[in-house]
């Protein structure tokens, strides 16, 4: 192993089931709170943008700035990139009014593109390996940029495409299904697999947090986005706690 310095090892989480349990938590939220705050709170697009961006960089810095992983850090800024990532999307939809078929290949091209870049550079993709500066500015705008994505491929199919809340949350968890199966028996690249995950783990919490939040008239259950945003905070909130008393997800 390498020589890293102390304050550069376990910036991240292990991946388990807690790991993506929290990761949907995190994408639910992500899509709840944006459209809590753009219309309940009446702060419109261009200021919910500023607001929850202002409060990303804060975010960044402590996670950036900590010796080591930390999952109140870790999660929040995770929380707040979720709704960041989707008010890039509803921004360029809708106060641009680019189509939702233009953003997400956009989305999927940048996405590759910085991919491409972090494995000239690194070479290696590795979700293990974030031990230098260099590799947690990759990983933090891979982030950003999946987030982005998933929120337009979902409203996509939501929307665009008529198949429904509920619909597309079935077919964005088979898929994930599949991906599962594929790395668990057919030997699927580790790698591969995680991105490909992560990116459908959002469209998927974005169906969920939709399918719960809208109301009836528009094919959801009609909890409303404050109700459903709290529901998945506090749930996020005891599992942050859990994980931070019994450390499942700290790397050895």
């Amino acid at each position: 192993m390498k020589n890293i310095p102390e304050a550069m090892l376990n910036k991240v989480p292990k991946i388990t089931l807690y790991f993506w349990i929290i990761k949907i938590l995190c994408t639910t939220v992500g899509e709840t709170a944006a459209d809590f705050l753009n219309t309940q709170l009446n702060l419109g697009l261009t200021g919910t943008t500023l607001v929850m961006g202002a409060l990303l960089l804060v975010a960044l810095f402590f996670q950036f700035k900590s010796r080591r992983y930390f999952p109140t850090y870790y999660w929040i800024a995770v929380v707040l990139i979720s709704v960041v990532g989707t008010l890039i999307t509803d921004n360029l939809t809708d106060n641009l009014g680019i189509s939702l078929i233009t953003t997400t290949v956009v989305f999927a091209v940048i996405l590759a593109a910085i991919f491409g870049i972090w494995y000239q550079v690194e070479k290696t993709l590795s979700i293990h390996e974030i031990d230098t500066k260099r590799r947690e500015v990759f990983y933090w705008l891979t982030i950003l940029f999946t987030f982005a994505l998933g929120t337009a491929s979902g409203d996509l199919l939501a929307e665009t495409f008529k198949l429904g809340y509920l619909l597309s949350a079935i077919i964005f968890g088979a898929t994930i299904g599949l991906v599962y199966i594929g790395y668990e028996y057919l030997k699927l690249n580790q790698i591969l697999a995680f991105w490909v995950a992560y990116i459908l783990t959002r469209p998927l919490g974005a169906s969920i947090g939709d399918f719960l939040s809208q109301s009836t008239k528009e094919g959801g259950l009609g909890f409303g986005t404050a109700i459903t945003s709290a529901i998945f905070l506090v749930a996020i909130l005891a599992t942050v706690i859990f994980l931070t008393s019994t450390k499942k997800d700290v790397i050895d």
